[in-house]
């Protein structure tokens, strides 16, 4: 196997194994809150995980801006300038969440009444969000250090603070809701010591395996580089913004059409989000290769990186292309046992066929750009796709239905994808 492949295989692997460990967070306090006795509890803790889902959505530019920028510093072999964008994120990360705990009442009062939670399920969902809130701070900086082992070359440590976070989470949780008999509080105060947990466990890595040395404040805070480090980050909000947009109508449009569409789509998107974990593995690797290839101004080793991983691209594309075809009926059966919605489901799963291929360029020059930091190409290519989303809905779903939903869906998908395509020459401008 070639020193590229390995390489790649060594950051993809941990990557797609944290990547599919992560939301067991999330599932973990529905399973312990589903013994409870009460539908309130699980919906109580459904609407706390999409709230602070949304919040934290908007600060992923922690983990991917952090990311390029320190991948191509590891690159030039800059320690220092390394340290420095590590100290640049945790303290936006400190500010961001002094904010959110600081203003935590207006926006649980926001998104509550946007989602119209009433009743006894508000006043559950509010205790959950009160105690879990003061997590922020660990959940911000665990985004900034994943994105800076990554640029390090180091998939393996995330991996790890990913499973001290699941591990710790169930074993405090079990003993908080079943030992003490708390309910949500015990839930909530379960996950916030597994964040905080997680949060001191990279952090410790980090400090003893690199020793971080980011020199005197004024260097940290240098207009020039803080300039640079916001532009990048600016750019992966807004782009951010966008994809919660399309996430959020696809969700709206599909409960529009009923119970049994909204079960549908959420029952077939979880096909693209299986997709998406592994690509996404693949995709962090690009982005912390690409980064150190680009910092090290090796235009010869960033162009057979691109290639490589475009071949494990198609791999994954034909893996899964084949699973989907042939085994789809089997999985959907394990996701869901209400045949009527199976049966509905039937009816669009050739756009779930589909995805694969439409979808797998953008998720491989996502993680290449960002490595490459060409922040603003992504967010054009984000808004150009986005647009095109709105309008293909706006012209197909009134004639063809749902089926105009998955087609401006994966129109979206292939928009980014094309259009990154269509930029990709800049990156090696950088080397």
């Amino acid at each position: 196997m070639k020193e590229i492949n390995r390489d790649i295989l060594s950051l993809a692997i941990p990557s797609i194994i944290t990547n599919i460990t992560t939301p067991l967070l999330a599932l973990m306090d529905v399973v312990i809150v589903g013994h409870m006795g009460s539908a309130d509890y699980i919906a109580a803790i459904a609407v706390g995980g999409t709230i602070f889902n949304m919040l934290y959505w908007l600060f992923a530019f922690l983990r991917m801006g952090t990311s390029g920028l320190t991948a191509q510093a590891n690159g030039g072999g800059d320690s220092k300038s390394c340290a420095q964008v590590l100290a640049r994120g945790l303290t936006v990360a400190l500010c961001a969440s002094i904010l959110i705990i600081l203003f935590q009442k207006p926006l649980l009062d926001l998104t509550l009444n946007f989602l119209e939670v009433r009743d006894r399920v508000r006043d559950l969902a509010s205790v959950y969000f009160s105690i879990l809130v003061w997590g922020a701070p660990a959940s911000l900086a665990t985004f900034t250090v994943t994105g800076w082992l990554l640029g390090m070359k180091n998939a393996r440590a995330p991996m790890w603070v990913a499973f001290v976070v699941n591990i710790s989470n169930i074993a405090v949780s079990l003993l908080l809701v079943l030992g003490f008999g708390l309910k949500v509080e015990g839930v909530a105060s379960g996950t916030l010591t597994a964040q905080w947990l997680g949060a001191l466990t990279g952090l410790g890595i980090v400090a003893v395996k690199y020793r971080p040395a980011p020199g005197r404040l004024r260097e940290i805070i240098r207009l020039s580089d803080l300039k640079r480090f916001f532009k990048v980050n600016t750019d992966i909000f807004f782009r951010t913004l966008c994809l919660i947009a399309v996430t959020v109508w696809f969700t709206r449009t599909g409960a529009t059409q009923g119970t049994v569409i909204l079960a549908v789509n959420t029952l077939l998107m979880q096909f693209f989000i299986l997709f998406s974990y592994f690509m996404d593995g693949f995709a962090f690797a690009g982005e912390s290769l690409c980064g150190n290839l680009i910092g090290g101004g090796d235009s010869r080793g960033l162009r057979e990186c691109v290639k490589a991983l475009f071949r494990w691209s198609v791999a994954m594309v034909l893996l899964f292309t084949l699973v989907y075809a042939v085994g789809g009926e089997s999985i959907m059966g394990l996701l869901s046992d209400d045949a009527g919605v199976r049966l509905s489901a039937k009816e669009y799963y050739s756009w779930v066929i589909a995805i694969p291929a439409i979808g797998f360029a953008a998720f491989t020059w996502d993680g290449i750009f960002i490595g490459a930091t060409r922040t603003r190409e992504m967010l054009l290519s984000m808004a150009t796709a986005t647009a095109i989303y709105f309008v293909m809905l706006h012209i197909l779903f009134p004639i063809i239905g749902n089926h105009g939903l998955w087609i401006a869906f994966l129109a979206y998908l292939l928009t980014r994808g094309l259009a990154l395509t269509a930029m990709s020459r800049r990156i090696f401008q950088d080397t």
